[in-house]
């Protein structure tokens, strides 16, 4: 029995030994294994980085001996991000693979930007690039600019014009706009002719994995979003009914009926669209925002003025005609200065309404190649960057930026180091506003300000520190504001203030040397030094440009600007003699002082709404609430005439033959022009709400009226467009008139409110149709209604109805063009009819986009932006 005992616990003490020992194995081989494993990761990824280098310098290569034989780019994979796949396209802009995915559309504030997965490796067509002999210009792909023909713009107040000519061959030198692109370690060699973005990255092609795995659109690495397609498509809550075709769609709850064509397939809700093949190229940009900034015109070396409007900073070659266009930033461009060096240019902008990708900040971008250098401020500024300036008497090592908080902080900042920049300095500048900041070109780190009631010396010392002294106006009159800055060659500061007088302030002190009153009636809005001493005082209130000389003395030389274009806002000097003058009216003028001015841009003041393309010739018509009303032409960037209606307008609409211009005003007034003699042709009051759209009917007999009173009215037209008769009104809709419809027969009416109804009418009795069932297969003359079948796809998951403002389709019917609350223009593959649509989406408004509208040969879009009263032109390519 012992025996047996003694035997089981050595069996069972051998066992021990076993497990032990198998343990012990098990073990050591996952700690092997574990370590082969890490090994074998750590070694994937340096294999990753080495194929993302070879990738990048492959696809580098290819891009400059496809630039050398005059070839387009072609496609290569360079960089996986964020799950997606980047393919390097013609455009220079990075697009995903396609994925889907559900983005939440609306945010807490309106016009956020929607930036979902959007991506396609399909092919995408490229036309035909031609390049300029002129002035100096970027090879790269990062570069846009566009070539007219013709001549500036005329005036606002132009005689009538002749009987509009036809059309002519279009020279075009159009290449992809790219304003965020890889920064720059070098800016000792900016004269060169690049020839790709990667001249602009010596450091490497291979960003840090912070700036790697970002969406935001301040990372420097990423192309942003306003100039390639964003790729994206509506995941709306949709229901299909098979039995009686239709397509239920909720909007804020409510459902929306839409019938289909009796010949249309089933519906796979679950199926996605392609997105269209054609993009859209920024070729144009009507306007300039001189009614509420400062110091915004200067000239650069390359004979091009730089100016902004919107979002968009435009570089215009005026003796060329030709634009290129910055469009890294995300909001309203706010302030602009130029680098010593005439090469390097800062741009801030104001904070928009998506918390990550609209933050205020200042972008440093290199003027030749449009490549982003540095982003300066994300995340300290608070509004806006009211005011931004380099430093002179170092050469530009410094950038001073103030913001338009509550304390109006200032900061200084070595803008070269880093990508973002390092804050040396920054105090609260002032409780009250401050419109303009300058470094003083002969002492280096001395900075001054000015604003409402002060004007201020500050000093940044060697430890980093701002001190402040204020200037002192002793017994003299203080003014309400001090307005505009210069400098002259002795190191004064001058400073123009809204007494309409010029103080000279005495090289280091903080007291008044000289005092010259009344140079202006009302405020002095600009003050410009000039190359051999003199200066140019420009008055906001009387226009008028006054000529000193170096000791401050009248020379009795001076002109006034005409007064339908506005007061004087800036004036920057050009080559010899010419001076460019921006206006409060959002005008830019050229000339001297003995020979005067002439326009060279031309634009809105206040919200822009009407947009309308001619029926056959390539132009089009803008009308908003400045009460002007103005006709351009597509081809030669110009505007045709333009003129006061003395009405805030709305709409408008061109007569199918093109003979009457029909703008539908505030007031519930709607006019009628002659478009070439301007002359009023019929004028009509309905009701005392907005007239919200108007529309011809095809052949040219009828014309409906929707009001914001809820009201169709219809009337017949007569006597070529000068002769109207209302017929009657059709009554039905709850809630006011959005878009309307006519059917190609001219027999029906469809109409869209703003509560979301489809509603649609018997045009000659204005009697609603019983059913919607029984027109499904009736063929429309237009898309504009985005309440439609043909356009589900165009509104995305939780849309408010309001936020898709305009809808158009081309005349071939292949495309379809939204503007929407977030200042989006996206581009569809028409019909719209799958509620999951992949779309392009391109930025450049900083408001919410009002109406869109193709020219009649499909070429060309034009959008129009409402706060930003700016109109975009768009190449179809």
């Amino acid at each position: 029995m012992m025996r047996l005992e003694a035997s089981e616990k050595q069996h069972r003490y051998h066992n021990l030994l076993d497990d032990d020992h198998a343990n012990e194995m098990l073990e050591s081989e996952g700690a092997g294994l574990a370590a082969r494993v890490a090994e074998l990761e750590v070694r994937c990824s340096r294999q990753a980085e080495e194929l993302l280098c070879l990738r990048s310098t492959l696809a580098d290569a290819l891009r400059r001996l496809n630039a050398l034989e005059g070839r387009a780019p072609t496609t290569s994979n360079v960089q996986r991000n964020g799950g997606g796949t980047y393919t390097e396209r013609t455009t220079g802009t990075p697009t995903r693979e396609l994925r889907i995915r559900q983005p939440s559309y609306r945010e807490s504030v309106k016009r956020t930007s929607s930036y979902g997965s959007s991506a396609s490796s399909l092919s995408q067509r490229r036309g035909p690039q031609h390049q300029s002999t002129g002035s100096l210009q970027s090879d790269s792909p990062a570069s846009s600019s566009s070539l007219s023909p013709a001549p500036s713009p005329s005036p606002r107040a132009t005689p009538a014009p002749l009987t509009p000519h036809p059309v002519q061959p279009y020279r075009s030198r159009n290449n992809s706009t790219s304003g965020n692109q890889s920064p720059s370690p070098a800016t000792n060699n900016l004269t060169k002719r690049w020839n790709s973005t990667g001249d602009f990255n010596a450091q490497g092609l291979l960003p840090s994995t912070r700036f790697t795995t970002t969406k935001s659109l301040l990372n420097l690495y990423s192309k942003p979003s306003q100039n390639g397609p964003i790729l994206k498509h509506g995941t709306h809550t949709c229901q299909y009914n098979e039995e009686d075709g239709t397509v239920r769609m909720f909007i804020r709850g409510r459902p929306v009926i839409l019938y289909a064509p009796s010949d249309h397939d089933n519906l796979d809700l679950s199926k996605v669209a392609p997105p269209p093949h054609n993009k859209l190229k920024l070729e144009w940009v009507y306007g300039y925002r001189g009614k509420d900034c400062r110091n915004n015109l200067y000239l650069l070396p390359t004979g091009e003025i730089v100016y902004f409007v919107a979002a968009v900073v435009v570089l215009f070659n005026v003796d060329e005609q030709c634009q290129r266009h910055y469009t890294g930033h995300t909001d309203d461009v706010k302030c602009l200065a130029v680098h010593p060096n005439k090469l390097i240019i800062a741009t801030g902008q104001c904070a928009g309404h998506d918390r990550l990708d609209a933050r205020p900040h200042v972008r440093v971008w290199n003027s030749v190649s449009l490549a982003t250098l540095a982003v300066v401020g994300a995340g300290s500024l608070e509004r806006a960057a009211a005011g931004v300036a380099f430093s002179r008497a170092d050469g530009g090592a410094l950038l001073a930026c103030v913001d338009d908080g509550p304390d109006h902080v200032i900061s200084v900042w070595e803008w070269q180091r880093g990508d973002k920049g390092h804050c040396l300095a920054e105090t609260k500048c002032s409780v009250d506003t401050v419109v303009a900041v300058e470094f003083h070109p002969l002492d280096r780190n001395q900075i001054v300000t000015c604003g409402k009631g002060h004007i201020a010396f500050w000093t940044l010392d060697a430890s980093n520190v701002l001190y402040k002294r204020m200037g002192i106006f002793e017994t003299r009159d203080k003014p309400k504001y001090v307005t505009c800055l210069a400098f002259n060659h002795n190191g004064d500061v001058i400073s123009g203030d809204s007494n309409g007088n010029l103080i000279v302030w005495g090289r280091g002190t903080n007291t008044v040397h000289k005092l010259v009153r009344g140079v202006h009636e009302g405020a002095v809005f600009s003050l410009c030094g000039l190359k051999d001493g003199g200066l140019v005082s420009g008055g906001g209130k009387d226009g008028r440009l006054v000529l000193f000389d170096a000791d401050l003395s009248a020379t009795g030389t001076e002109n006034v600007i005409e007064g339908h274009y506005g007061g004087v806002r800036v004036v920057t000097e050009g080559r010899g003699r010419q001076l460019f003058v921006g206006t409060t009216r959002n005008c830019i003028l050229h000339g001297d002082l003995q020979l005067g001015f002439v326009p060279a841009v031309l634009g809105h003041v206040d919200e822009v709404w009407g947009l309308a393309a001619h029926p056959s010739l390539p132009q089009f018509a803008s009308a908003g609430w400045d009460r002007l009303l103005q006709l351009w032409d597509a081809l030669s960037h110009s505007t045709v005439w333009s003129k006061d209606i003395e009405e805030r307008a709305q709409c408008c609409a061109w007569a199918r033959d093109g003979g009457a211009l029909a703008v539908g005003c505030v007031s519930g007034r709607w006019l009628v022009y002659h478009p070439q003699t301007r002359e009023l042709l019929a004028q009509h009051q309905d009701g005392t709400e907005p007239i919200q759209t108007i529309e011809y009917s095809p052949n040219n007999r009828l014309v409906a009226i929707g009001s914001r009173d809820n009201f169709i009215y219809v009337y017949q037209v007569d006597d070529d467009g000068a002769r109207y008769s209302r017929l009657g009104k059709c009554l039905g809709h709850s809630s006011f008139i959005t878009h309307l419809d006519w059917s190609e027969d001219s027999q029906y009416i469809r109409s869209n409110s703003g509560d979301y109804e489809v509603l649609f009418w018997n045009a000659t009795t204005c009697r609603q149709a019983p059913s919607g069932a029984a027109l499904r297969d009736v063929p429309w003359a237009s898309a504009h209604c985005p309440l439609a079948f043909s356009c589900v796809g165009v509104w995305p998951e939780g849309a408010d109805g309001t936020d898709i403002n305009s809808c158009t389709r081309t005349q071939d019917g292949r495309l379809a063009a939204t503007g929407d609350d977030f200042g989006k223009v996206k581009l569809y593959a028409y019909p719209v009819t799958q509620p999951k649509s992949l779309c392009a989406a391109y930025g450049g408004h900083s408001s919410h986009v009002t109406c869109v509208r193709f020219l009649p040969d499909d070429t060309r879009l034009l959008s129009a932006g409402g706060h930003d009263a700016a109109l975009l032109q768009w190449l179809v390519d």
